[in-house]
């Protein structure tokens, strides 16, 4: 990448869950600077800390012990309202199940952030419409989740993460429930809207292909990183 400007730096990052039998460590002090515009690919086997380092660097959930800073803004430093706003406005979120409001339609879906941060309705209507031709469903539009393919209601979710323009977004095993030819048309468009809107992705996946096409690779291993190795285009 030719200008590295860093959006999220962690330091000593730590999550600790109580238990009968005393505090389990999930993350043991994860330090780790992303870039603006980078694909990152964090990676490794079932219970090393994966999705719960993605779940505290989204503000979703509180480290124990250490800081996370996304635009230079500290999370620890802000208050559960404003923790929410800001999630809301600068990180975008795709789950491997695409959590969609099964009353609502994709194009309702997908205007769903823009209306819990009280952008005006009609131009969120237009952005909501350009997002779902962006990733290639718009002829779906007025269709509820539930008359949807697998693939095409990660689209969706992957429209509604975009919703508020987020620079950053944060993917727990997007295609992990999608078949191999709906897995790699998610692949080809996560990698797409990464590089022509410099647009970060931190991606928690167990697809060996997906990770392939990041620019780095992050490996945990018992709450800590492992390695990272560096992919490039």
């Amino acid at each position: 990448m030719a200008t590295k400007v860093p959006i999220l730096i962690t330091s000593g990052l730590c999550k600790n869950y109580p238990t009968a039998s005393g505090d389990l460590e999930v993350l043991k002090g994860i330090d780790l600077t992303v870039y603006e515009g980078e694909i990152i690919a964090i990676v490794g086997a079932s219970g090393v800390g994966k999705s719960t380092l993605l779940h505290v660097l989204g503000a979703l959930d509180r480290p124990s012990k250490g800081e996370v800073l996304i635009n230079g803004a500290s999370l620890s430093s802000m208050n559960d309202r404003d923790l929410a706003s800001f999630r809301n406005q600068v990180i975008g979120f795709v789950f491997q199940f695409h959590h969609l409001l099964p009353e609502f339609t994709a194009l309702e879906n997908v205007m769903m952030p823009a209306l819990i941060a009280q952008r005006n309705g009609a131009t969120s209507r237009r952005r909501a419409q350009e997002l779902l031709q962006d990733v290639g469903v718009s002829h779906r539009m007025s269709h509820r989740p539930g008359e949807l393919s697998g693939g095409e209601q990660q689209r969706v979710a992957v429209a509604r993460a975009l919703m508020n323009e987020p620079r950053l977004v944060l993917a727990d095993e997007p295609s992990g429930n999608l078949d191999r030819a709906s897995s790699e048309d998610l692949h080809l468009l996560l990698w797409h809207l990464s590089r022509r809107d410099r647009r970060t992705f931190i991606i928690v996946t167990h697809n060996l292909e997906l990770a392939g096409r990041a620019d780095r690779v992050v490996e945990l291993f018992d709450g800590r990183i492992n390695a990272i190795h560096e992919i490039g285009d």
